[in-house]
């Protein structure tokens, strides 16, 4: 998709160098990227304390049968 934006050049010259990047067009996806990222988790942050866990859960069983090798 093509679209035309009026970026503030400072701004763009600035990210470019911080990241590395080249093309503004790899710049523009990675900055979607990290928004994304950034808001997926805030998204989770505000779940914080309002998940209600059984009595009988036990997290930590949970993390150790996780990573078991299931042998056949």
């Amino acid at each position: 998709m093509q679209i035309i934006l009026n970026l503030d050049e400072s701004l763009l010259k600035e990210a470019l160098q911080l990241t590395n990047l080249n093309a503004q067009e790899e710049l523009i996806k990675l900055a979607l990227h990290e928004l994304l990222r950034s808001r997926r988790k805030k998204n989770l942050l505000d779940l914080a304390g309002q998940i209600q866990f059984s009595q009988d859960f036990d997290h930590k069983a949970l993390r150790e049968t996780r990573h078991a090798l299931f042998v056949i």
